[in-house]
């Protein structure tokens, strides 16, 4: 039987009230929304905290916003919220569909974007998603709000860069210009990605006007971003040059053995769904 450790819980009211905690409460305090893998996590008794900091509550932090270009997504946002919301649909169709596709729906109805990044699971959807529309995360603590790339966020397995005294407060993702595609493909295993491939591009018919984004997650400690030159201005039916991005996709990471398979199988499997993201791209109806 799995049982959670004695805690106290605090549940505030605003962004404010709960940077306070986070500040007064330190390594005692952890912060959550969802909790889908915080609370896993505590009951296995891999973490144990004497504070859990509930932001919930918090109206800053939740919601999808247009706002300059960009659509601004608070932290407490749901993975539910993003996969019906109209505007993600409008502006970021890839993100939205991804959404659809995150673990099951219990997940999806507690589980939020921020604790998914902050947790920097390594087997998640969104980050190399993200990683390839350029997203950043914006984070604030006593000193003020700041943001980084989602790219530069993310630093390994269960490890990036928030302060000690910070909080994620939103995900800003840039709107791709018109003519720019995104896609995201994956293989998982017991709901949880084994590979998943992200691309944006812009395409004019079946050719690449310049080189798009390839980033593969949840097969190593965090997303990688791939060398696609040589598909810049290259048709997806050229294969030397769609073979060489696959071989470049294979290369670049560096798996383990566990659940999901050995580490050849997921480096096979990287180059595959690599390939059939690029082809979805240009294509897509062609298989997933």
């Amino acid at each position: 039987m799995l049982i959670l450790s004695d805690f106290r819980l605090h549940r505030p009211a605003s962004l404010a009230d709960a940077l306070l905690l986070r500040a007064e409460l330190g390594d005692e305090g952890a912060v959550y929304a969802g909790g889908t893998e915080l609370l896993l996590a505590l009951k296995m008794g891999v973490l144990e905290y004497e504070h859990l900091i509930d932001i919930k509550r918090c109206p800053e932090l939740r919601g999808v916003q247009q706002v300059d270009g960009t659509v601004r997504i608070g932290a407490a946002t749901t993975h539910r919220d993003l996969e019906t919301s109209p505007l993600l649909a409008r502006l970021l169709p890839a993100l939205a569909e991804l959404e659809r596709h995150v673990a099951n729906i219990r997940v999806r109805a507690a589980g939020t974007i921020g604790g998914n990044l902050a947790f920097a699971e390594p087997h998640a959807d969104p980050p190399a998603m993200l990683t390839a529309l350029d997203a950043r995360v914006e984070l604030a603590g006593p000193a003020g709000v700041r943001e980084l790339p989602v790219e530069d966020f993310v630093l390994g397995a269960y490890e990036t860069a928030l302060g000690d005294d910070e909080l994620v407060t939103a995900v800003v993702v840039p709107v791709p210009p018109a003519g720019v595609r995104a896609t995201y493909r994956k293989l998982a295993t017991l709901e949880r990605p084994t590979v998943g491939v992200a691309v944006m591009g812009e395409v004019a018919g079946d050719t690449f006007a310049t080189a798009p984004a390839v980033v593969v997650g949840a097969v190593d400690e965090r997303p990688l971003r791939v060398d696609a030159t040589p598909l810049a201005g290259a048709s997806v039916r050229d294969r030397d040059a769609l073979e060489a991005v696959v071989e470049a996709a294979r290369d670049l990471v560096d798996p383990v053995d566990d659940l999901s398979g050995s580490a050849d199988y997921k480096r096979h499997l990287t180059g595959v769904v690599t390939r059939r993201a690029l082809e979805h791209i240009v294509d897509p109806g062609s298989p997933s």
